[in-house]
């Protein structure tokens, strides 16, 4: 590794101490398993405490050693936020990356039927989320020789369709957001750039192995497998901070 904190994408997270949120579903093990294969620190949290513990317990069993911790947060909590910001780098030392994958659907057929008790629940989980773990965990990130506030978004942000405008404009949103924490990196880079970086990896949607298999005949066209989306966390420690902070990398064809 070098000074920057970059190399290969195992020395770029050995040692490193990640946090993440959301982190019990399908995509969240996935990241689990791959972060701590890498060598990193894992501080996995998640709303559901029997699922998160199930996810945690895999990651450890399947890397002997590695150290993968999990608490239940609350996300919809600043305070709560800070709390495990704070205990993540008192207890490690220090805090390299938040990855966020807090998630949630609501649709309608039309434009006409939209809901707007589904704008209420997705603004609770796709933005107001992302503004509690990027006001939490901003300073701790900034200290790090390698910090990363990792988003992950749907390419229905950029164009969104009829059925589909409560959750396309909580994804913009949340994009937007983390854009914003990715100036603040920036700014205070100074004339030397940014140590620590902001980035939005997109997706059109992800699949994973079961839904594979309630669905052997789908296609699934232009989805990313969470096993791929992982690695794609992973790899964005192995570039340096000015690469990618602010930038919106895309894990599908652009619309």
């Amino acid at each position: 590794m070098n000074a920057n904190g970059t190399g290969n994408g195992n020395g770029a997270l050995e040692g490193a101490v990640i946090a993440v949120a959301g982190a019990a579903g399908p995509a969240g093990r996935a990241t689990l398993l791959r972060l701590a294969e890498a060598g990193a620190i894992v501080v996995a949290s998640d709303a559901d405490a029997t699922r998160l513990a199930e996810a945690v317990d895999a990651a450890r069993y399947a890397h002997g050693g590695a150290t993968v911790t999990g608490d239940t947060v609350d996300l919809l909590d600043l305070d709560a936020a800070r709390a495990w910001a704070d205990k993540t780098e008192k207890e490690f030392g220090r805090i390299d990356g938040l990855v966020h994958l807090v998630g949630g659907w609501r649709g309608s057929a039309t434009f006409a039927e939209t809901d707007l008790a589904d704008w209420d629940l997705l603004e609770k989980l796709l933005i107001r989320t992302v503004q509690h773990t990027s006001l939490a965990f901003q300073e701790g990130l900034q200290r790090s020789d390698r910090g990363r506030y990792l988003l992950i978004s749907a390419a229905g942000a950029s164009k969104p369709t009829a059925g589909n405008a409560a959750y396309a404009a909580s994804k913009a949103a949340a994009e937007a957001w983390t854009l914003a924490l990715a100036d603040a990196f920036r700014k205070a880079g100074g004339e030397e750039g940014p140590r620590t970086a902001a980035a939005i990896l997109i997706v059109k949607a992800l699949v994973h192995d079961a839904m594979r298999a309630e669905r052997p005949n789908a296609k699934f066209a232009g989805f990313t497998d969470v096993k791929e989306l992982a690695e794609a966390i992973a790899g964005v420690w192995s570039k340096p901070a000015s690469e990618v902070n602010g930038k919106r990398l895309w894990l599908t064809p652009q619309p």
